[in-house]
């Protein structure tokens, strides 16, 4: 059966998403002695005995994942494991996880020898469906968020949807708030249809799940075409963002990136509203039917 994929092009190295419906490709891995495995320790936690299981667990590293972990003595940790192994220039690292995963293993790849093979397995719905591609690597620096990074995309992406099982509602939810983003900024087609598919979305539905993530990825891939270091157009890629992050300092943190995103998007079209380019009954749809839905927060606890 011919594997179902999307090709993304670069100017480091051009690379694909495959999208599968279990975890036999990373067969090809475990029988190869200069591979080492990078895991989420939650994601380890769920699934070594499950889609995992081939694995040798004396080539896996685990990770642990917190956003005051993704900084250079993550990334020095990184170092000292592959070193144990006898890192080389030829080797493979798979890294299985998610964002904060992708963050440190992939500015690891980037810096070890000056450049490694990583493939990625991405396990969270933000994951997926927007960070997954676009090559950045972001890493924390004392009090400045994604203060140090690289471009370096993985060589393979795996999109594996029953991942998303077993993420957690509210970072299942954070990661929604980017696929809303990345759909809103799409054609009238790509609302229409997420609209119609948030009900089924909301509760995991792996067959609409699957055909979300491609959508999204599809759309981001239309905004890096001809800019992929974030020179020009890809920058409309922070829709929703000046506010988000006013919001997340706001609350210390306490407000999920995603969902400040979603809070956001209502405050940019609500200034587009006001400034004539937006009519009032497409913002009213927007707020009330695409992104009000997805907001699950206790305000008043904030």
């Amino acid at each position: 059966m011919p594997v179902d994929k999307m090709i993304l092009k670069s100017k480091i190295h051009d690379y694909e998403v495959c999208f599968i419906k279990d975890c036999q490709s990373l067969t090809k891995y475990t029988d190869q002695d200069s591979c080492v495995f990078i895991v989420d320790e939650n994601v380890w936690r769920f699934h070594k005995d499950g889609c995992l299981k081939e694995i040798n667990e004396n080539f896996v590293v685990i990770l642990p994942i917190s956003e005051d972990k993704k900084n250079l003595e993550s990334v020095q940790m990184l170092y000292d494991a592959l070193m144990e192994h006898s890192a080389k220039r030829n080797m493979t690292v798979v890294s299985i996880g998610g964002g904060i995963t992708q963050d440190i293993s992939g500015f690891m790849a980037s810096s070890l020898y000056r450049g490694i093979k990583w493939i990625y397995y991405p396990t969270t719905l933000l994951a997926q469906a927007d960070s997954c591609i676009g090559s950045k690597t972001s890493l924390n620096y004392k009090n400045y968020k994604n203060l140090i990074g690289t471009f370096y995309p993985p060589n393979e992406i795996y999109i594996y949807t029953p991942f998303l099982k077993t993420q957690e509602d509210g970072d299942y939810f954070s990661g929604l708030g980017e696929v809303l983003k990345l759909h809103l900024m799409g054609t009238q087609d790509n609302i229409d249809n997420m609209v119609s598919k948030l009900p089924q979305v909301i509760i995991k539905n792996e067959e609409v799940m699957l055909e979300t993530i491609k959508n999204s990825l599809a759309i981001k891939r239309s905004y890096m075409e001809g800019d992929e270091f974030d020179t020009g157009r890809r920058n409309l890629l922070n829709y929703g963002h000046c506010f988000g992050h006013a919001i997340e300092s706001a609350t210390d943190f306490l407000v999920p990136h995603g969902q400040a995103v979603v809070l956001g998007m209502i405050l940019a079209n609500r200034i587009a509203l006001n400034r004539g380019l937006l009519d009032s009954d497409m913002e009213d749809h927007l707020a009330e039917n695409l992104l009000k839905p997805v907001i699950k927060l206790d305000i008043k606890a904030l």
